[in-house]
C-alpha cells in the first residue's frame, strides 16, 4: 500500500524534470536552436499562440535561425514578438521569411544566462519540494486512517526522502552540463 501513495507521484517527479529540460533548452548558448523562439508567444488571430504553431523553424547554420509562417500577414506579429522577448535577438524580414542572426555571448552575457539558469534549477528544486510535501501529506493521511502501519509510514518517508534526493540530483547535473556548456566558447 505505500509504495502506491508513492508510485503515484513519480509522474510528477517526471514532469518536473521534463519541464526543467524544455526551459533550459531555451536558453541561449553560442549556438541557434529552434528551441530559442518555439515558445515565443505572438498575437495571431486574436489570441496568443506559440511561434511553434504558426510557422516552420529551421537552423541553416550555428548562428542562424529561419522563421517561414505559414500565413505570411503574420511576418510582422512574429518580428514583434520576438524583439519583445528580451532574449537578446534581432529578427530581420526579409522576403517572406524571418532571419534572425544570433550575436555571439559576451562572457558577461553568458554569466547573465547562468543566473537565468539557477533560477530555473531553483524553481525546479521549489516544484520537487512541492510534490514531496503533497506526497508526504498522504503517506500521514493514510497512517492516521488506518491504511498503513507506522512502520510502513516511516519506511515510505524515507524511500521518499531518497527519491527527492535522486530527483534533486539530475536537477544538479542537468544544471552542471547545462552551465558547461554556455560557458564553451
Amino acid at each position: 500500500m505505500s509504495t502506491d501513495i508513492l508510485s503515484q507521484y513519480n509522474s510528477d517527479f517526471s514532469d518536473v524534470f521534463e519541464f526543467l529540460k524544455l526551459d533550459l533548452a531555451s536558453l541561449r548558448t553560442g549556438r541557434a536552436t529552434p528551441a530559442l523562439v518555439e515558445n515565443i508567444s505572438v498575437e495571431a488571430y486574436g489570441s496568443r499562440t506559440g511561434i511553434i504553431g504558426l510557422a516552420s523553424i529551421s537552423v541553416p547554420d550555428a548562428r542562424t535561425i529561419v522563421i517561414e509562417p505559414w500565413d505570411k500577414s503574420l511576418l510582422k506579429e512574429i518580428e514583434k514578438g520576438i524583439a519583445e522577448a528580451k532574449l537578446g535577438l534581432n529578427p530581420v524580414v526579409q522576403g517572406k521569411l524571418i532571419r534572425v542572426s544570433l550575436p555571439a555571448l559576451t562572457e558577461e552575457g553568458r554569466r547573465d544566462l547562468i543566473k537565468v539558469m539557477n533560477e530555473k534549477l531553483e524553481q525546479a528544486r521549489i516544484s520537487i519540494r512541492g510534490v514531496r510535501e503533497k506526497a508526504r501529506a498522504d503517506v500521514m493521511k493514510a497512517e492516521k486512517d488506518g491504511e498503513i502501519t507506522e512502520d510502513e509510514k516511516y519506511r515510505t518517508l524515507e524511500q521518499l526522502d531518497k527519491t527527492v534526493a535522486a530527483q534533486n540530483e539530475k536537477v544538479k547535473k542537468m544544471g552542471e552540463d547545462k552551465e558547461k556548456e554556455v560557458m564553451t566558447i
